[in-house]
């Protein structure tokens, strides 16, 4: 496409080492490829032998549970957003047994005309016991201190996952074929032209622009998103890792593949999502008066942004309440609190 060229910026690359330090990685604060960190996978080694030979070693690990398969008319040329209107989907949902997904996807192989298929986000400890025994990261660090990551599996053809944000750090695994990422750094929001909050093809907001054949007239901030991008290509073995919130653009480039990726957050788990906030916001803060907005947009620099040690330091220990630093029984008096007030 003419104006995905526009995105020439490369993202950053380190030959795979055999280590991820995820701590080192995401002190860059921008996307990175590790070329060939998983090149010795079982399932990267027979990707490289056939979609055939694929195919055989994830059923290895396969339960017989059934999982949730995505598939889309030939006429969305494999992308997976809205219909016309923004407020159905451009595909359907069927629950499938994973032998029966792959035998279509294999069926499919070398027919570019054909439906999209597309198995997203399936766990791979619920799902595939026992491939993370073979087929695994070894991240190390006191960032996982409060919780493990999420280990998920994806599967499909040629197929688009539009740019979106995940509230979590991120690192894929390309373990079969070939992909795109074109990513976004977080304050190319309004660049991006989120769509609907609800329904979302895959859970998180997705831009409205089809990469494919951008609308420049429609969408003219776009332009100032192509030129702030970076573009992976990522053969299969290579690793990409990027911040939590960065928007990412995914193309699956072959008739046959499969990717592999971690989510992540160094944060207690009884921290909310921040999503929540925004959500709560409509509610309290998006229609007030600009001058209000300008006065709470301070507020929150103060209480939210800014130091949060400093808040609280004029403060006898016993009166701090939720200025104090926040631990699990914090929250929850915290939580009950704005849910008293919510149900008023």
């Amino acid at each position: 496409m003419a104006e995905r060229l526009r995105v020439s910026r490369r993202v950053r690359e380190i030959e795979g080492t055999g280590v991820l330090d995820l701590e080192s990685l995401l002190a860059l604060d921008e996307p990175v490829i590790l070329r060939g960190l998983a090149a010795d996978w079982p399932l990267v080694q027979a990707g490289r032998a056939s979609p055939q030979e694929a195919a055989a070693y994830l059923r290895r690990f396969d339960t017989g549970r059934p999982v949730t398969g995505y598939v889309g008319d030939p006429a969305i040329k494999g992308r997976f957003h809205y219909d016309e209107t923004a407020t159905s989907l451009n595909f359907a949902a069927k629950r499938i047994s994973l032998g029966d997904f792959l035998n279509l996807l294999l069926g499919q192989l070398g027919d570019v005309a054909g439906p999209a298929y597309y198995l997203g986000s399936t766990d791979l400890d619920d799902y595939l016991p026992g491939f993370r025994a073979e087929n695994d990261l070894l991240p190390h660090g006191p960032v996982f201190n409060h919780h493990p990551p999420l280990a998920s599996i994806w599967i499909g053809n040629r197929t688009i996952a539009s740019a979106h944000h995940d509230m979590s750090n991120n690192a894929a695994v390309c373990a079969v074929g070939r992909r795109r990422f074109t990513l976004f750094p977080p304050d190319q929001v309004a660049n991006l032209y989120p769509g609907p909050l609800a329904p979302t093809p895959g859970g998180q907001v997705v831009s409205m622009i089809d990469f494919t054949a951008p609308d420049l007239t429609a969408y003219p901030r776009f332009a100032a998103a192509l030129a702030a991008g970076s573009v992976a290509e990522l053969e299969a073995g290579d690793v990409i890792v990027y911040p939590a919130l960065w928007w990412h653009h995914v193309e699956a480039l072959n008739d046959f593949n499969v990717l592999v990726n971690y989510w992540w957050n160094p944060v207690p788990t009884f921290m909310d999502t921040p999503m929540d906030t925004v959500l709560h916001a409509f509610l309290s803060l998006r229609d007030r008066p600009a001058q209000e907005k300008r006065a709470w947009r301070a507020m929150f620099d103060y209480y939210v942004f800014g130091d949060a040690e400093a808040v609280a330091a004029h403060l006898p220990v016993p009166a701090r309440g939720p200025l104090a630093p926040l631990d699990e029984a914090g929250a929850r008096q915290l939580r009950a609190y704005l849910l008293n007030r919510l149900n008023r």
